[in-house]
């Protein structure tokens, strides 16, 4: 007998009013996947962002869309050839398969193994929730795309936001100096967690404030916003340095900048390196607020605004 389950979800994209939340059927459990029980979602923009339908060019999409990519969970069944983690295991994963169907915002996901690690055991599942897509993005595009060397100078613009907030973190854990750019009123949130110099947005030049501070430049600009903040940084940007930027594909870009642009892919071998980093005291997890799945709809709604300090989440 099929296995039913509560789950949010939207037949057509477009706004919130097209996200319910209702029964639908689980399907079959395949070889090499596991059932995890949902115990929190993460939301991330990118969650708003197929909801509206700007990715449904770049990858299939298959109605019903259950939304989510986030999630931190416990292994209920395991399929043949899945025995890398035992039943009643507690884990978490990026959930992105190549076809946007079965996401995060409901009381199951069937994924492949592959994609999980154990979950860092001194965050709670709300903290944990809001660690992989985030940190896996700020991992690539920093240590990866960037290769950020200790004593190097990082510009990050977006930096009290969900993507921003890992980036601060990983860049102190690798020995750089870091710059946030954000609004005034998350300043203190920034320096809480570890950046060395704040930049208002909204009242100077990115770029002048940047180079008042370090004046030859700075080694990585890391871009979570793209736009006028963007254009505003590039003139900080030391001869030779990188670019790395998670929404510009450089379109718009002076072809001589060493540019980067990164679309996180799973990957478990880097969640056990912040698994690592959180167990270890380096690595906090900000959650501004957790959401119900009857609730989803307006979780979508607040991740749209862009002006979310840390992370939201959904608890089914």
């Amino acid at each position: 007998m099929a296995r039913e389950m509560r789950a949010a979800s939207f037949s057509e994209f477009g706004g919130r009013d097209k996200v319910t939340v209702g029964t639908m059927e689980l399907p079959e459990l395949k070889e090499g996947e596991v059932l995890i029980r949902v115990k929190a979602a993460g939301v991330n923009p990118v969650d708003a962002v197929i909801r509206e339908g700007y990715y449904k060019d770049m990858m299939p999409h298959l109605m019903p869309v259950i939304p989510g990519w986030d999630v931190a969970g416990v292994v209920e069944e395991r399929g043949h050839a899945a025995r890398r983690f035992e039943v009643g295991d507690e884990v978490y994963a990026y959930a992105r398969r190549p076809e946007v169907k079965w996401g995060t915002f409901a009381e199951y996901i069937i994924i492949p193994e592959s994609y999980l690690a154990l979950r860092p055991r001194n965050l709670s599942w709300e903290e944990t929730a809001g660690v992989p897509l985030a940190g896996l993005t700020a991992y690539q595009s920093l240590y990866d795309a960037g290769n950020l060397q200790e004593g190097q100078s990082v510009l990050i613009i977006g930096a009290s936001g969900g993507v921003g907030t890992f980036g601060i973190q990983l860049a102190k854990a690798r020995g750089a100096e870091v710059v946030g750019v954000a609004s005034a009123r998350n300043h203190a949130y920034m320096r809480e967690l570890g950046a060395d110099h704040t930049i208002d947005y909204k009242d100077q030049h990115i770029g002048e404030a940047t180079k008042r501070i370090y004046p030859d430049g700075v080694d990585l600009i890391f871009d979570c916003t793209s736009g006028e903040s963007l254009q505003q940084s590039l003139m900080a940007l030391k001869p030779g340095g990188t670019l790395v930027s998670i929404l510009n594909q450089g379109k718009d870009l002076d072809p001589g900048i060493n540019f980067r642009f990164v679309f996180v892919e799973p990957h478990a071998t880097q969640l056990y390196a912040l698994r690592e980093l959180a167990e270890a005291g380096k690595l906090r997890v900000h959650v501004s607020k957790t959401y119900s799945l009857d609730e989803a709809a307006e979780a979508l709604e607040q991740i749209h605004t862009l002006h979310t300090t840390g992370k939201i989440v959904v608890v089914p």
